[in-house]
């Protein structure tokens, strides 16, 4: 039988795999667009340039963006020392610092993290999960974000968030820039390489995308392993993610931008395609979690 560290492994190289398959996915797209239309290195270049830019707007204001969108408030051992004193005791079990704590008035029971690093990091939770979790459920909740946080799952995601940009820039670069006005599209075979360039210009975003779909699912897994790891209690996180299905209550200020960052998907907790979901089935989370 599989155990916890089993899963975090097995998580940890399917990311690795992913990330590796967005480059080979970039190399393949560059070269078929070198082949048939002529296209150098510059494309690439204004592509990597744009996103990175991008990214690391993203990167360093992300949070406060987040916070905000979701109207999160922040709780300190005056108003809620409930929450607070249960991070702070998870992130002493984790090693790492303790993150700041808001609150999202909202009866529905989620919650998510944010933040860099552990050292810039925040941790939100909704009052629904305050007030419809018993103790051990809402610690394996708390414990679950604070995996996302020392796993540095933000910049994994903000490194897929950067690969997924490449790719859809040089396709739209590309397409903006004349899609049959290549240097070499009828020469040197150029008329195959167009074709196959072609292909890959429209499905590449699309296959990108899923792609980073596939990464955060891969990550909400490890932070479920990571999250147990911290209260040796599964059967907490478990019964929380029954509750989250049961209810089935999507956030008042559920937000597409930001979905991916919660513990479950803030529209629905009741996806109709996996594949086009930012978290796993809960119902395979579920059962993971009592395989252990």
């Amino acid at each position: 039988m599989a155990t916890l560290y089993d899963h975090i492994a097995h998580n940890k190289r399917k990311t690795v795999f992913l990330v590796i398959l967005y480059v080979a996915i970039i190399t393949g797209l560059v070269f078929f667009l070198s082949r048939a239309y002529g296209y150098g290195p510059e494309v690439v270049i204004a592509a990597t340039s744009l996103s990175v830019a991008m990214s690391l707007i993203s990167y360093y204001t992300g949070d406060r963006v987040a916070l905000a969108a979701s109207g999160a408030k922040s709780a300190t051992l005056e108003n809620n020392p409930y929450v607070v004193r249960m991070i702070e005791n998870l992130a002493i079990t984790a090693g790492i610092p303790t993150p700041r704590v808001y609150v999202i008035n909202d009866p529905a029971i989620n919650a998510f993290a944010t933040g860099r690093d552990p050292k810039h990091a925040s941790i939100a939770v909704t009052t629904g999960a305050i007030e419809k979790l018993e103790n051990e459920e809402l610690e394996g909740v708390l414990a679950h974000e604070l995996s996302h946080v020392k796993n540095y799952d933000i910049r994994v995601l903000t490194i897929v968030v950067v690969l997924v940009g490449i790719i859809t820039l040089i396709a739209d670069l590309t397409l903006r820039g004349g899609l049959f006005g290549g240097r070499r599209s009828n020469r040197e075979g150029g008329g195959v390489f167009a074709i196959i360039g072609l292909a890959l210009i429209i499905l590449s975003p699309i296959i990108a995308e899923l792609i980073k779909l596939a990464v955060s699912r891969k990550r909400e897994f490890l932070a479920d392993a990571s999250g147990v790891l911290l209260t040796r209690y599964p059967e907490g996180l478990a019964r929380a993610l029954e509750k989250i299905y049961n209810e089935n209550r999507p956030l008042s200020r559920a937000n597409h931008a930001t979905a991916h960052l919660f513990i479950s998907n803030p529209f629905s907790a009741r996806k109709l395609s996996a594949l086009f979901s930012t978290h796993p089935p809960i119902e395979e989370r579920v059962k993971r979690l009592r395989s252990v």
